[in-house]
């Protein structure tokens, strides 16, 4: 008899063939059946609660994929793509996730029918393309000056958020935001605009604040607890004595010693206060710690002074205060400094310290404020989306309409492209034609509308207007563009790229082998073949 040849250690599951594909497509779809509710105004939302108890209610596409803590291998491929359209545009996550379930769940059926998974990835992969060329078409030109619409896009990523209530005015605030941190060069570095949140009041209550506010108070209950239209210094090194980086002793054999040494540490300490002092600067931000007697220094002239701020802070507070960070405290000279208000307000019975009055400030605030916890974080994920689809418009100038409206246009010019395609990737591009539909079948099955009776009447409308989608409200078809649904190209094309990537890597994998661990591999022998290790 033959002695069986084992390549795998005990512990290890193989899946092979159809069974592996069937396997990573059924995870696939599972994943994208649990957000694809959530989509739209209409989507409903997702309770989370984590192991602690603590409790996540949201419809962000991507918040639900994280805190589910997805297993699978493929499952995680997916949950990718969601973090990867977040990072990329900030919005779309759940039409990523949906379109990439129903491009697998269709190229399911052409395995069925024996068609090869690399003839399957060639079609996606060409659909993937020629729609990359549609789309930049049938995109509407945007610029800067078109506020309107730039309004309409951002009220489009809130509706159907917790923001709901308040998004005409939040629009508003994220358009300023924008406007006052973009760069000459048009870029946008949506770090500039930090979101602070409180609870408290209501959504309605949500301010911009053309500065930066920090989560800290006055170090000292003698300093001024506002200073107005005054030069601020940023310092990044400590105002207190060191202790020494090696291990040092000090002798001391009499107590005028002892004395002299407390006084020369205080004289360094009267010195740091007095090079601020000397600098002409009455607002101080310290990244690191502020000693009792300097702050004493310090509050005898009237400086305002914050400790322990965060570097990021630190960073934007330069930004907008257009100060140099120093690094040491003898470079100190006016140069360095900016020009801003500190003022110190109490919210919620906290201290924070606002810094305004900045000419034309490179960083802003806004305060989201919000009934409870979790109403604050639903809206602080809504101003998220809002500006980014912004900053996403702006940095590609082109927008398209909402309402499944590009999906089905998409799909009748992609099925065109497919009829002059000879060969077996013709029915791969149709099978990509359909996927798309999935996005209008989706929105009115959320609303609560017949899907089959929306698509045949979207698609007869668009005869007539590349622009028919759904009223999510009313059911009927209408101009999503006149009615003002309108979302910036990036997202759709960004979610194609994404989707159809992820589709095509997960159908081209035909064997699963998984180790379900706790062995040393190199370590294993065979039963009954003592010290023969596994190939």
């Amino acid at each position: 008899m033959t002695q069986p040849i084992f390549i795998l250690p005990e512990d290890y599951k193989r899946t092979l063939g159809k069974d592996a594909q069937r396997n990573n497509i059924m995870a696939a779809k599972q994943v994208a059946e649990a957000v694809r509710t959530t989509l739209g105004p209409k989507g409903m939302d997702k309770m989370l609660v984590d192991s602690l108890g603590d409790i996540t209610i949201t419809n962000d596409g991507v918040t639900i994929l994280e805190e589910m803590g997805i297993e699978h291998p493929a499952a995680k491929m997916i949950v990718e793509v969601a973090k990867t359209q977040e990072t990329q545009v900030g919005d779309g996550t759940t039409t990523a996730v949906t379109f990439v379930g129903e491009l697998l769940k269709n190229a399911e059926s052409l395995l069925d029918k024996e068609i090869h998974p690399t003839v399957i990835t060639k079609g996606y992969r060409l659909a993937a393309e020629k729609s990359q060329e549609i789309l930049d078409q049938l995109a509407e030109k945007i610029t800067e000056k078109d506020e309107d619409i730039l309004k309409k896009i951002a009220i489009t990523a809130m509706t159907g958020k917790g923001a709901e209530s308040a998004k005409e005015k939040l629009a508003e605030i994220a358009i300023k935001a924008i406007k006052q941190v973009i760069e000459e060069d048009k870029t946008i570095n949506l770090d500039n605009i930090k979101l602070e949140k409180k609870t408290g009041n209501g959504v309605s209550d949500t301010e911009l604040i053309q500065g930066i506010v920090l989560d800290k108070e006055r170090v000292h209950s003698g300093m001024p607890k506002k200073v107005e239209k005054a030069k601020i210094a940023l310092i990044n090194s400590a105002l207190e004595i060191k202790s020494t980086e090696t291990d040092a002793k000090i002798s001391i054999s009499d107590p005028s010693q002892l004395q002299k040494f407390i006084e020369q540490e205080e004289e360094m300490l009267k010195e740091m206060a007095n090079k601020i002092i000397k600098s002409k600067a009455k607002i101080v931000i310290c990244q690191k710690g502020i000693d009792d007697l300097v702050q004493h220094f310090l509050a005898k002239e009237g400086i305002y002074a914050v400790r322990r701020a965060k570097k990021s802070d630190l960073e934007k507070l330069a930004r907008a205060t257009n100060a140099k960070i120093i690094n040491n405290l003898n470079e100190i000279t006016e140069d360095y400094l900016g020009e801003a208000t500190a003022e110190e307000k109490i919210i919620n019975d906290e201290g924070m310290t606002f810094i305004t009055d900045c000419k034309n400030p490179k960083a802003v605030t806004i305060i989201i404020r919000g009934g409870t916890e979790h109403v604050v974080d639903e809206v602080e994920r809504a101003i998220r989306d809002a500006l980014g689809d912004i900053s996403a418009t702006l940095k590609t100038e082109k927008a398209t309409a909402g309402a499944g409206s590009i999906e089905i246009e998409l799909s009748l010019r992609l099925r065109e492209y497919a009829n002059k395609l000879s060969g077996r990737e013709q029915l791969a591009v149709l099978a990509f034609a359909d996927s798309l539909e999935i996005i209008p079948r989706t929105l009115a099955e959320n609303s609560g509308f017949d899907p089959i009776d929306v698509l045949t009447e979207l698609k007869s409308a668009h005869e007539k207007n590349k622009w028919a989608g759904l009223d999510v409200f009313t059911g009927k078809i209408v101009d999503a563009w006149e009615q003002g649904i309108i979302e910036p190209l990036r997202i759709k094309t960004q979610a194609i790229k994404s989707a159809s990537e992820v589709a095509e890597l997960i159908l081209r994998i035909d064997d699963v082998i998984a180790s379900s661990g706790g062995k040393d591999d190199t370590s294993q022998t065979h039963p009954g073949m003592p010290g023969m290790p596994e190939m």
